[in-house]
């Protein structure tokens, strides 16, 4: 590929694939890569997802316990994914292949097309009713499947070409994001300040049966946000000079990730007011009806700009990633571009399609938790890899793919490395084992736990186990650790490929 384009100037349309990003197109910023999250994830489907701890029962108090405690657990694990973009210059996917092989590198790829493609349909279609039912509401705009396939339409070309212009576009658009999108969330204290009481009891107290099994769930739920961005931190980190303080890039990932509360309490916080004025909504599980049902006429329009950048900023962080990812599957004959255009289209497809022909939200809702539970194991392998091998990789290697080549440090047995997916494969099938999500999807472990969802907190404990019994077992080769060895030994490798 030709990458002797500037990629300087947001109107010109970005070249650079998964190939490693030369060092004089590295001037992105930690605080880049905190305005691309938090922009990402400040939009009216992260609100529904703060509605949660009152659809399953919780009191307020204890729902701000639990979306607490979700995000800074989440936040925790995912601040060392930002780290490999900016070490190996590409994406988190390839960069994967450090300790699942080369070839392995695409249960990565896969996972991140997956998860990218199911929350762009969630952040369109959540965004798309929010703007037509505000619309309704505002201007009497009737609510149609013409309508609503209209902006759902509207919603995803905007989307696919911020994503085909590329990053520098991508970043424009979430710098405005941030800013607007918080400043309408504020606004709703205004609007709702008055219906809001802190002391909603819910209707499953502390010490009632399936209290614990809705506390814990609401937390997973909370913690699933942070958990997503765990394969595309490496699409925008990759920007950031290699020399900047790791400590920055991290805190960076955490400070983003506590700025989500302000969407997460919102929904909270909103949901409780709908419970208390229209609790038909809450007990159909139709939280952004609720919300227009029960806001006042001047938040109507509010409510629709949330819809529009909320659909902007989830959707392009989304769709970006899987454009990138599908290019390095098919290095050879996809462009990012191209691949970006492929898999938009895809996923328009498969917008209209479960939305108007077999009603597929919540199934696809189902489909998010379900990629999450396989996605944890593998980020959990990649943080004790990037531990072991002290933060050492040769980038030069993880690229063979891009230059048609073999061998290299990373190749190992074919380009498989069998100790990363010796360990993802089984934690990845024992988590969705005991994946427990009531009327949609319950594993034949679901009940082990008494109705409680334990699927992340299994396949976490899981794959670390399994991993570092098989690097004991069947240690690595000595060059995958670079000069300084690996942990505990004083041994300098030779630096000879695998």
């Amino acid at each position: 590929m030709n990458n002797n384009n500037s990629t300087s100037q947001i109107s010109q349309i970005e070249t650079f694939g998964v190939e490693q990003i030369p060092d004089h197109e590295r001037n992105a910023k930690p605080l880049d890569l905190f305005r691309l999250i938090f922009g990402g994830a400040n939009t009216f489907s992260t609100a529904v997802l703060g509605s949660f701890p009152v659809l399953f029962g919780l009191s307020f108090q204890a729902g701000l316990v639990a979306v607490l405690l979700g995000t800074l657990v989440g936040a925790v694990i995912l601040a060392p994914m930002g780290l490999f973009g900016a070490i190996n210059g590409t994406n988190n996917a390839v960069s994967s292949g450090a300790h699942f092989g080369v070839h392995g590198r695409i249960v990565g790829s896969f996972l991140s097309l997956l998860t990218a493609i199911a929350f762009f349909s969630l952040s369109v279609w959540s965004s798309g009713d929010a703007l037509v039912g505000g619309a309704k509401r505002l201007i009497g705009l009737p609510e149609t499947d013409l309508s609503l396939g209209l902006t759902y339409g509207l919603f995803a070309l905007l989307v696919l070409a911020v994503c085909i212009y590329g990053f520098r576009f991508m970043l424009w658009v979430n710098k405005i994001a941030v800013w607007t999108a918080s400043a309408l969330f504020l606004s709703g204290i205004a609007a709702f300040a008055g219906a809001f009481d802190v002391n909603y009891a819910g209707s499953v107290s502390h010490g009632q049966a399936g209290f614990w099994a809705a506390f814990i769930g609401a937390s997973l739920v909370a913690m699933s946000n942070p958990i997503s961005f765990g394969a595309f931190l490496g699409d925008w980190s990759r920007y950031i000079p290699r020399t900047t303080a790791r400590s920055r890039i991290m805190g960076a990932v955490i400070c983003a990730q506590l700025a989500t509360l302000l969407p997460l309490l919102f929904g909270l916080a909103t949901a409780t007011i709908v419970a208390t004025q229209a609790p038909d909504y809450i007990a159909n599980n139709n939280y952004v009806g609720g919300l227009l049902a029960v806001s006042p006429g001047w938040f109507f329009l509010p409510v629709c700009l949330l819809a529009v950048i909320g659909g902007m900023s989830t959707g392009t962080t989304a769709l970006y990633g899987t454009g990138l990812d599908m290019s390095s599957v098919f290095p050879r004959l996809l462009s990012r571009v191209q691949a970006t255009l492929l898999i938009g289209v895809m996923s328009i497809a498969f917008i209209f399609i479960g939305r108007f022909a077999f009603n597929l939200v919540q199934s696809v809702s189902t489909f998010v938790v379900l990629i999450i539970t396989c996605t944890t194991p593998w980020m959990v392998i990649m943080l004790i890899g990037l531990l072991m091998r002290r933060g050492w990789y040769c980038p030069d290697d993880l690229q063979v793919f891009t230059r048609g080549e073999q061998g290299g440090r990373y190749w190992f047995h074919h380009g498989w490395n069998w100790r990363g997916l010796g360990a993802w494969i089984p934690s990845a099938l024992v988590g969705l084992c005991f994946v427990n999500l009531p009327g949609q999807f319950v594993g034949p472990l679901g009940n082990l736990a008494g109705g409680i969802d334990i699927s992340l907190p299994v396949t976490l404990a899981l794959a670390a186990v399994v991993y570092l019994v098989l690097l004991k077992l069947v240690p690595e080769p000595a060059a995958v650790y670079g000069p300084n060895g690996a942990r505990g030994s004083t041994a300098v490798p030779n630096g000879a490929t695998v």
